[in-house]
């Protein structure tokens, strides 16, 4: 899977090649900071001449996985869409609060 990843300043994109496959063969996890694309293929062609014997029967299966380190991300808002064999996922990073470098002491 050839895969392009974009870091922005509030998101990573991801861009994978999974061409030939339909959306209902591919799978996307995450756990403790990995992102992981799973892609599982089964093709079954038969061929019977008019008696109904094997002329020719083939199967192909296929799968391939890849994953990713992305870190303390926001899990619940990635996003992914699968178009014309590429897999788009946007993963956004999770906002940190700054704290302020400033103290206020109370005056008792």
């Amino acid at each position: 899977m050839r895969t392009d990843i974009k870091e922005e300043e509030e998101k990573y994109i991801f861009e994978v090649d999974i061409p030939g496959f339909v959306k209902e063969d591919i799978k996307i996890s995450f756990e403790d900071g990995y992102l992981t694309i799973e892609a599982k293929k089964e093709e079954k062609k038969e061929e019977k001449d008019e008696k109904g014997y094997y002329i020719r029967r083939e199967r192909n299966y296929g799968s391939c996985s890849r994953s990713f380190y992305v870190g303390d991300v926001d899990e619940n808002a990635i996003v992914a869409n699968y178009q014309n064999g590429i897999l788009n996922i946007d993963v956004p990073k999770l906002v940190k609060v700054k704290e302020e470098s400033k103290k206020y002491i109370n005056i008792q």
